[in-house]
């Protein structure tokens, strides 16, 4: 006697994933057949133009290591917009997770985002990102501009939960209240011995022991860690900034590690150069030098992106024909079948895109 099919296979064969969703959220449940989903549960004022978002994802999300960033996903005006946020706290024992948004003048994701009250939906990507410690002993410099301190605010808690490593972090900001998680961190590292805490702040004055009122420079790296040859430097913020402070510890540090929250600046030079996109049909002229992605927008496509920096991969295309160049790195590709992160690649000659 043959036994009939067990229920949740009856399930899977009758109902579809977009069947599923609906009546999910039909039932105020974040839920989804292979998605993703968050609800927002708290937000915070954090400093002047940025909030701070708890999310608790539904069972799709598999964690994440300190330091990590994740592509988040939302509705605005009808359009699905992503961009690339860092996690501002280890992995919880409830499992929510903590997002910090700054608001970008112009920016139509980071603006809804930051308006978001407990409720609103968010999807979720994949976590990514190297910039994480490995458990035992260490010495570490983090240097954070701006927004750069949202991945190292995460490390900095998680070394509680490694009492063999030890760090100093110098945060900058232009004013004082454009520094997140401020009171937060004074208060890690009164408790924390194993954590130095030093702001710099450029266009305010200086109020307590420990702030700088300098940009980053060699002497400042001396006074900050005057054995660095047996520290490892992780930099985070804008581009610029985090390209020096790779020149100042180049050869000197143990290890540099960097990460730069804006995109690269157009190469430039050269005249327009056509790009066939040989999924969609479709050839177009975009200037020599500039990032694809960008360009590509400008002319009305939306390739998927996420994180623009060339850290998430998520717009990575191959390579058919034609010569391209990575602008973080310089380096010319020309080799059928390679990789092409279009966000930080521009073209060199015409092109054509798997895309």
């Amino acid at each position: 006697m043959s036994l009939s099919p067990a229920p949740h296979r009856l399930l899977r064969a009758a109902v579809t994933a977009p069947v599923f969703d609906f009546w999910s959220r039909q039932f105020g449940s974040i839920q989804a057949w292979d998605r993703c989903l968050a609800r927002v549960v708290g937000r915070r004022e954090e400093a002047r133009g940025a909030v701070t978002l708890t999310l608790q994802p539904n069972r799709r999300f598999r964690g994440f290591a300190p330091g990590q960033h994740v592509n988040l996903t939302a509705e605005v005006d009808g359009v699905r917009l992503t961009r690339s946020y860092s996690f501002t706290q280890p992995p919880r024992a409830d499992g929510r997770l903590r997002i910090t948004v700054k608001q970008v003048q112009g920016g139509r994701l980071s603006t809804a985002l930051c308006a978001l009250r407990p409720g609103a939906v968010v999807e979720l990507g994949e976590p990514y990102g190297g910039m994480t410690l490995p458990q035992g002993p260490g010495r570490y410099l983090f240097l954070a501009a701006g927004s750069g301190i949202t991945p190292l605010m995460s490390l900095s808690l998680a070394l509680e939960q490694n009492p063999q490593a030890e760090a100093t972090l110098v945060y900058w900001a232009q004013h004082r209240d454009e520094l997140c998680f401020a009171e937060e961190l004074r208060t890690l590292a009164a408790r924390q011995p194993r954590l130095r805490l030093h702001f710099a702040l450029t266009r305010e004055p200086l109020r307590l022991a420990g702030e700088f009122g300098r940009r980053l420079d060699a002497a400042l790296l001396d006074e900050v860690a005057p054995e660095l040859a047996a520290v490892q430097v992780f930099a985070c913020g804008p581009r610029g900034f985090v390209e020096q402070a790779r020149a100042l510890a180049q050869g000197r540090a143990q290890r540099f590690h960097g990460e730069a929250f804006t995109p690269p600046e157009a190469a430039g030079g050269g005249a327009p150069v056509r790009v066939q996109l040989r999924r969609s049909g479709q050839t177009l002229e975009v200037p020599a030098g500039t990032p694809l992605l960008p360009a590509l927008e400008a002319q009305g496509l939306r390739p998927d992106s996420g994180c623009r920096m060339g850290l998430c991969n998520t717009c990575a295309c191959r390579l058919v024909e034609g010569v391209g160049q990575n602008l973080d790195s310089g380096e010319t590709i020309a080799e059928p079948g390679s990789e092409l992160r279009i966000c930080i690649s521009a073209a060199r000659s015409d092109l054509t895109l798997d895309l």
